[in-house]
C-alpha cells in the first residue's frame, strides 16, 4: 500500500516531551514520574500505560465549585508513549521554573506530575470573559503543554515597556508580573466596548517577563445575542460571555 499518509509516521525521539506535530503532543512514559494530562485528550498509546481519574482536595473542588477554574485531569501511567490532541489545536511546550506560569485552565493539555496547580484571584474588580478574575497559577520544576487556537505571539515584558493584551485572547504570562484590567475608552458609556470600535476590556502586563497571545477571541461578534440584561451584554455575570463559551473548544 502507498500513500502521502505514510509521511506522518510516529517520530522517533529520546526526548520525555516532543511535539509528533503541531497538534500533537507525544510523552514517553518510563515507570517512574507520572504525567498528568486533560481528561479525554489521549488519541493513541503504545505499552502498558494506564490512565486513572485524578484526585482533587476538598480545596480544589470549593476552589472549582466558586470560581469556575480548575482542571479535570487523568493521570497517566506505566511504560509507554502517549499521544494528546484537542480538536486540532496548536500545542505548545514549556519549562516552568521558579518564577511559575498564569494559565486559563482551557488551555492546559498536559503537565508533569511534579507541578503544582492553584487557582488564583487575578487584579480585577469586574468577572469579565476571557481571562475573569480568577487563573490557574502553576509553580514548580517541569514542563506544561499549552494549547492555542493557531500560532501565537509570545511578547516580552520589561520594566520599561508594559504589553496589552486583549483580555479574551491572553493565554498565559509570567507569574511574576503585575497585572491590571481596563478600558481605555473616550466614549462617555464606560460600558460601552471601546465605543463603536468593538474592542472591549484588556489587561496591562508590568514587569519582567513574557504574555502569550492567541490569534483569536473567545467573545461572539460584537452585536451576537450573547445572554439577557445589560451585563450580559457586555461580557459580565453567569449570562455573560464566558458563560455561553463552557463547553465549546476551549473548555
Amino acid at each position: 500500500m502507498q500513500s502521502p499518509l505514510f509521511a506522518h509516521n510516529d517520530l522517533q525521539t529520546q526526548e520525555r516531551w516532543s511535539l509528533q506535530n503541531a497538534q500533537m503532543l507525544r510523552v514517553a512514559l518510563e515507570g517512574q514520574d507520572d504525567l498528568l494530562a486533560r481528561k479525554g485528550a489521549m488519541v493513541a498509546y503504545q505499552g502498558l500505560v494506564e490512565f486513572d481519574a485524578e484526585y482533587r482536595s476538598q480545596g480544589q473542588r470549593r476552589a472549582r465549585a466558586h470560581t469556575g477554574e480548575g482542571l479535570d485531569l487523568m493521570r497517566c501511567h506505566g511504560q509507554g508513549t502517549v499521544y494528546l490532541a484537542n480538536l486540532g489545536q496548536h500545542v505548545h511546550l514549556l519549562d516552568v521554573e521558579q518564577e511559575g506560569l498564569t494559565v486559563d485552565s482551557s488551555y492546559v493539555l498536559a503537565m508533569d506530575s511534579s507541578l503544582h496547580h492553584e487557582v488564583i484571584a487575578v487584579d480585577s474588580l469586574y468577572g469579565i470573559s476571557g481571562s475573569g478574575k480568577y487563573q490557574l497559577n502553576i509553580t514548580g520544576r517541569g514542563k506544561v503543554a499549552l494549547m492555542t487556537s493557531g500560532t501565537p505571539l509570545l511578547m516580552q515584558v520589561t520594566p520599561d515597556r508594559y504589553v496589552n493584551c486583549d483580555a479574551d485572547a491572553i493565554v498565559a504570562w509570567s507569574t511574576s508580573l503585575r497585572v491590571q484590567m481596563q478600558a481605555q475608552t473616550h466614549s462617555s458609556g464606560v460600558w460601552r466596548r471601546r465605543g463603536s470600535t468593538g474592542e472591549g476590556w484588556e489587561l496591562s502586563f508590568m514587569g519582567s517577563g513574557f504574555a502569550l497571545v492567541q490569534p483569536s477571541e473567545l467573545l461572539p461578534p460584537q452585536h451576537a445575542q450573547i445572554g439577557g440584561g445589560v451585563a450580559a451584554q457586555f461580557g459580565m455575570g453567569q449570562q455573560g460571555a464566558r458563560g455561553q463559551n463552557q463547553g465549546n473548544v476551549w473548555s
